[in-house]
């Protein structure tokens, strides 16, 4: 965060949302809504305007970014304009039967790998049927509608890199601005 802060000159909030297992779906994301609620009522306390707002995550993180503004479209209290989408986790199936090439052949021979995508997820989702929650896998909504402008940045060999891009795609069925960029020869964490 540091280092995009001085890289940019803007400043960079982190939050230091709760973790699962001890605190499973949807207390990270509660975490992550709330602070990004209280940063859009007073925008002047970090010296910017809403519209200077834009909420960044990579891989869990670009899931909870992703998922804070469905949220935030759904509950009507702030509106981010922009969002950056880093390798982000936008489904919850990594298992055999996942849709997504990517899983299968990035599934191994990197640092992260499919088995432990999944096992970070069924840490992070109690209930079976919050698996199919748009919080959780933003691709299974069936409203994109009025979401923010959107970029999403995937990496060569990793096993999100198919569905952070098909998420991509399905906003932009919904109409919404999005530009998706792949780094060749990259890896999940290059960022």
């Amino acid at each position: 965060c540091r280092n995009m802060a001085n890289k940019t000159g803007h400043t960079v909030v982190s939050v230091d949302y709760r973790l699962a297992p001890e605190d499973p779906f949807p207390s990270g994301l509660e975490d992550c809504y709330y602070v990004t609620k209280e940063i859009f009522k007073r925008p002047h306390l970090l010296n910017c305007k809403e519209e200077d707002i834009t909420l960044i995550g990579d891989s869990a993180g670009g899931n909870l970014a992703a998922a804070v503004s469905l949220m935030a479209r759904d509950r009507g209290e702030f509106y981010p304009r922009r969002q950056i989408l880093i390798y982000p986790a936008t489904n919850f199936d990594h298992s055999e039967t996942s849709p997504y090439p990517s899983v299968h052949e990035n599934a191994k021979n990197y640092i992260m790998t499919s088995k432990r995508i999944q096992d970070y997820l069924d840490l992070y989702v109690e209930k079976e049927e919050d698996k199919l929650n748009p919080y959780v896998a933003p691709i299974l909504s069936d409203d994109l509608k009025d979401q923010p402008d959107t970029l999403i940045i995937t990496a060569q060999y990793d096993p999100l890199r198919d569905e952070g891009e098909a998420y991509g795609h399905r906003l932009e069925e919904f109409h919404n601005k999005v530009e998706i960029h792949r780094l060749e020869d990259a890896i999940h964490g290059f960022f």
